[in-house]
């Protein structure tokens, strides 16, 4: 039996075409990049800790009646969120929950702290839910008369991290890849290819991304508590976790999730049941346009849970991104869950049209279409600067990421190079085995010995039907277009698996945007930090006999913490200058703190020093020296200095 090599591409026309257009999207995306980065506004995701009072390394002079944390978005605190640790290890807040001190667009905590707090160096330990869902935390000191030792040590990790931390990302990835395979296997059976509804490699691997999708799911429904809470393996089963977890948004969005993947299990029994044994045309085109429908409604809606929960539904324009963010997904599983069930059927079936191929390739055109507006977009929500792009973890990921997208671009412009010359040497005829629902001819010979044996006849049937099928398949595997196109297509799947891994880190990595939001609020607080010494010459005029002369102040080493002063007094000649007393103080208006008093002790002739002094908090403070003269004759110069 002879048949016509089956055609698996379009005509080098039609490829051309594809391949322009891509080169121009290539060509627009920087464009279209450097433009949203250059007129980019500020967005917001990811919470970070943008201030406090005391500050990191502070030294007041009296223990604060309570601590305050500023934060650069919404996030959700339990009872026991913030905690001040004395030098020994004690608790020395009063235990009650944070007090909302929000003012405005300003997101702030604080807890009150116990009275009679000793000298010494206390620690603030937090934890919280950012409104994009992930666990943040931190810690850092504050010091109440003069800093000392303490016995708490800081932690080295985040929240978030250890074993529960480790497993919840598993999850996450295992979610991202079934929903991919799950949706873009569908897509490609009811767009691509609808006999393929009948292919079991193709049934299984849409049947597996929706039990992975389920069970990393459920995975992260009992994780999610000990995620963002004690990070203990033991608490997965706490029910009371998992009560408080069902009333938050990340739960909320889980649980949604998983009703709309009972209705995903009815599709796909639909699909691969009623569906693949359909033989009436119009009736199969009619079940085409309502599973397309469903499908899309289900996928659009499981794509919605990531969006309602993550980093989309925070920030600027949550009512454009959330949207932006379904499209973003949705293109990704219609590409690379395409991809897969490509690459499945080349390698499983025997009998893939070049139609399924030709379709396959609009769709993976378009959809790159989409990833690429919808990626614009989103990174200038999460990166917003040059900057960020370049400076910051999340803007390198992002980088890493579009590196990815160009060699996957790359690569499936090889797979059309392929298609291409498969269609180019698809008119030659070539011998083909019989199809697999063609019975061959039996010999009289065979036919006779197996007349009276019904079960020997069986067992030649199928033999034959397997020499069949084999012989079908080496002839398939001998094509060198096709063994181009399934080499170049599992090329594409490595590097969409690596592109799937980047995309899932990023989805945990604080945006660029909010490092550099947070490290700019932090700088700002703490006021510019002098580099060494601070020396200040002040002229002074106290009005009698022998009034005029010029104080000179060295304060050593200038910074928060103690300071050692030296004031050197000299008359118009530059002479040492004795004088009755000297007095200095230090104010810090914008904080309303002091004035902050230092009585320098005389050394020797015109030398006065004073030691201990405890700057609390960086700032730009006034410096006010008190000279005097005689009994009556006395002045006060001053002058503001930047102390880091």
């Amino acid at each position: 039996m002879t048949a016509t090599a089956p055609h698996f591409g379009p005509p080098p026309s039609a490829l051309r075409r594809p391949l322009a257009a891509t080169g121009l999207l290539t060509a627009l995306l920087g464009a279209v990049l450097g433009l949203l980065l250059a007129v980019a506004a500020p967005a917001s995701a990811h919470a970070a800790l943008t201030g406090s009072d005391p500050q990191d390394g502070a030294v007041v002079a009296t223990a604060p009646a309570e601590v305050t944390l500023t934060f650069s978005e919404q996030v959700a605190l339990g009872a026991d969120s913030i905690r001040v640790l004395d030098p020994s290890g004690k608790r020395a807040d009063t235990g009650a929950a944070p007090r909302d001190l929000h003012s405005g667009s300003t997101v702030k905590y604080g807890v009150a702290l116990r009275g009679g707090l000793g000298d010494g160096t206390y620690t603030v330990a937090w934890q919280a839910v950012s409104a994009d869902s992930h666990p943040v935390s931190g810690a850092f000191t504050f010091s109440i008369g003069a800093p000392s030792e303490t016995t708490v040590a800081l932690p080295d990790s985040e929240a978030g991290g250890g074993l529960v931390g480790a497993l919840y990302d598993i999850a996450r990835y295992a979610a991202y890849a079934g929903f991919i395979v799950l949706a873009g296997g569908a897509a490609f059976v009811l767009a691509c290819w609808r006999r393929g509804a009948g292919a079991r490699p193709l049934q299984r691997l849409v049947v597996r991304g929706w039990m992975t999708l389920t069970a990393a799911t459920i995975a992260m429904l009992l994780l999610r508590s000990s995620y963002t809470g004690s990070g203990k393996l033991g608490d997965v089963l706490d029910l009371d976790g998992l009560k408080a977890v069902l009333d938050t948004k990340p739960g909320a969005a889980l649980v949604s999730r998983l009703l709309l993947l009972g209705a995903g299990a009815l599709f796909v029994a639909v699909l691969f049941g009623t569906y693949a044994k359909r033989e009436d045309p119009r009736e199969k085109r009619d079940l085409t346009f309502g599973l397309a429908i469903g499908g899309a409604v289900i996928a659009a809606g499981i794509a919605g849970t990531w969006a309602l929960a993550e980093h989309a539904s925070t920030g600027i324009q949550p009512g454009v991104a959330m949207p932006v963010d379904v499209l973003h997904l949705l293109a990704v599983a219609a590409w690379l869950g395409g991809l897969v069930a490509l690459l499945t059927a080349l390698y499983r079936t025997p009998d893939l049209p070049s139609a399924a191929v030709r379709r396959f390739s609009t769709i993976a055109f378009v959809s790159v279409v989409v990833l690429v507006a919808t990626g614009v977009y989103q990174s200038w929500r999460q990166v917003g600067t040059w900057s960020a792009l370049t400076g910051t973890g999340y803007g390198q990921l992002l980088l890493v990421k579009v590196g990815l997208v160009a060699v996957l671009v790359g690569i499936a412009s090889m797979s059309r190079r392929w298609t291409g010359r498969l269609a180019g040497s698809g008119d030659a005829p070539a011998a083909v085995a019989p199809e697999a629902d063609e019975e061959p001819e039996a010999e009289p010979e065979a036919e006779a010995e197996t007349a009276g044996d019904p079960a020997r006849a069986a067992q030649l049937a199928r033999q034959r039907a397997a020499v069949a099928t084999a012989e079908k398949r080496r002839i398939r595997d001998a094509d060198p277009g096709r063994s181009g196109l399934r080499r170049s297509v599992l090329a594409e799947v490595g590097v969409a698996v690596a592109l799937l891994a980047v995309t899932t880190v990023l989805t945990s990595t604080e945006p660029g945007r909010t490092q550099e939001e947070a490290a700019r609020a932090t700088s700002a607080a703490a006021g510019p930090v002098d580099s060494g010494p601070v020396n200040l010459a002040l002229p002074f005029d106290t009005g009698g006999t022998n009034g005029k002369g010029t104080v000179r102040v060295d304060i050593d080493p200038g910074r928060t913490g103690a300071n050692v002063i030296h004031l050197w007094i000299e008359d118009p000649d530059k002479k040492p200058m004795d004088v009755p007393e000297v007095k200095i103080a230090f104010t810090l208006e914008s904080k309303d703190i002091g004035p902050l008093p230092a009585v320098p002790v005389r050394l020797t002739e015109g030398h006065w020093t004073a030691t201990g002094l405890q700057l609390p908090i960086a700032g730009d403070w006034k410096v006010a020296v008190t000279v005097r003269t005689s009994d009556i004759d006395q002045t006060t110069v001053d002058k503001n200095v930047k102390i880091g």
